[in-house]
């Protein structure tokens, strides 16, 4: 089957949603906002900007799984996605992922911000698969680590990788679709990269390569 791939945040959705749940936090007032919310903002910043510390941010994202009980965190994330993902889901989005499915293409999603974030999400997408980092689950807890590699940048290329050789999968017709320059790696990687709103990064890279530009918005 062809593969559909897409990134999340800011491609299939209007926002970033690792970003959009430390404010959502906070705004509750789960976490405290002193400190928490300049220091989510910088790692955002610093992710736009191509250069952000991948092990550093998911110490600090992971760290409230580990602070509160399951139950508690599985509460909040359903209100987070009925009050705040809701609102960033894209009409035109949907469509796309339709028209892929139509063609009968398997639909996958790459993303680096956490599966406990974004496995609701994608199921709500109605994709086929989902490839995000992995928040480690121990003993009926987060752990505060991750399993194995990091969904970013070339952690993305590593995992699809990895995934392909387990399914049986290959990237023969492939499509993937980004907004971000941090995703250069995989779509160099596939037959048919498509930016999406890009970054400035990207816009230029697409230009220069002559690949695709698509608004969801």
């Amino acid at each position: 089957m062809t593969l559909a791939i897409f990134d999340l945040d800011n491609t299939l959705i209007a926002g970033d949603s690792d970003h959009l749940w430390g404010d959502y936090l906070v705004a509750r007032g789960i976490i405290d906002a002193d400190g928490y919310k300049a220091t989510n903002d910088q790692f955002y910043q610093d992710y736009l900007a191509g250069r952000l510390d991948i092990s550093a941010y998911l110490r600090f994202a992971l760290k409230v799984l580990t602070e509160h009980p399951l139950q508690d965190l599985l509460g909040w994330r359903e209100a987070f996605m009925r009050d705040e993902v809701s609102k960033i889901m894209l009409p035109r989005a949907a469509e796309l992922l339709a028209r892929h499915r139509a063609q009968g293409h398997f639909l996958l999603i790459i993303t680096a911000t956490n599966d406990f974030i974004t496995r609701p999400i994608a199921d709500a997408l109605g994709v086929d698969h989902l490839l995000a980092t992995t928040a480690e689950f121990r003993d009926g807890a987060y752990t505060g680590d991750i399993s194995g590699v990091p969904c970013y940048r070339d952690g993305k290329v590593t995992r699809l990788e990895a995934w392909l050789r387990d399914s049986g999968h290959d990237l023969a017709g492939s499509y993937f679709y980004s907004d971000s320059q941090n995703d250069l790696p995989l779509l160099s990687r596939v037959e048919h990269p498509v930016a999406v709103d890009p970054d400035p990064t990207l816009a230029a890279t697409a230009r220069e390569k002559g690949w695709p530009v698509i608004s969801l918005r």
